[in-house]
């Protein structure tokens, strides 16, 4: 499925009989709507970032569901779409925290290089449907895959934005690993805890005192 460690992780899932049928629900959405992100985007998040090599984990809630915009990845957008409202707020305080100038393009995938998992609660949606799936049963599966990284040896950073996010925490109960948690940075909450929160330097500090090696969150 997916090509990495992720299989060997959650071959329990792959080989379940209501995944099986989750999965011939969601083929079936593919072929009588308009689904984003494209099908062969549903778990770009693991196939870009293998489970030994995830450090830090950002935690969204479901894909932006405007075209061309989702691309499996929490938060990124292709290069060449409009930045969305809460990644230019991510872009603003990645400023004020580490003094990285905003860039022009939405695409993080090279943080996900850097071990980020940028990973949506919910992996799909119906266009210009905001969490049309998000009770369809991807959270089962999204919230083991949490589960799996709370069991990782290696100390991990887990960032949950907004309320949403932050019900995930429950999940996270090996102390080993660190939990930053503020309001989301969409423009209706930012300003209410998400600025000044500086993710960004504390995941580093936190994995440089762990002996890991730290995240180069710059995009430039």
């Amino acid at each position: 499925m997916i090509g990495n460690d992720w299989d060997n992780k959650l071959s329990v899932i792959w080989n379940s009989d209501g995944f099986k049928k989750f999965m011939s629900i969601i083929d079936n959405e593919y072929n009588t709507k308009t689904i984003y992100p494209p099908k062969e985007d549903i778990f770009a998040a693991l196939k870009n970032t293998p489970f030994k090599d995830t450090k830090v984990v950002i935690v969204g809630q479901d894909p932006y569901h405007g075209e061309g915009e989702a691309m499996g990845l929490s938060f990124s957008v292709h290069d060449g779409i409009k930045l969305p409202p809460s990644l230019k707020n991510i872009y603003q305080e990645l400023k004020d925290d580490l003094g990285y100038e905003p860039v022009k393009s939405g695409d993080l995938t090279k943080w996900t290089k850097e071990g980020v998992l940028l990973l949506n609660a919910t992996l799909t949606v119906v266009k210009d449907t905001p969490n049309s799936h998000s009770k369809i049963g991807w959270n089962l599966f999204t919230d083991y895959i949490i589960r799996v990284l709370n069991e990782k040896e290696e100390p991990v950073v887990f960032i949950l934005w907004g309320n949403f996010a932050r019900s995930k925490k429950e999940l996270i109960t090996n102390k080993k690993h660190l939990v930053i948690e503020s309001a989301h940075p969409s423009p209706f909450s930012a300003r209410n805890g998400f600025f000044g929160s500086k993710p960004f330097s504390k995941t580093n500090e936190f994995l440089k005192k762990n002996n890991i090696k730290e995240i180069d969150w710059n995009l430039n």
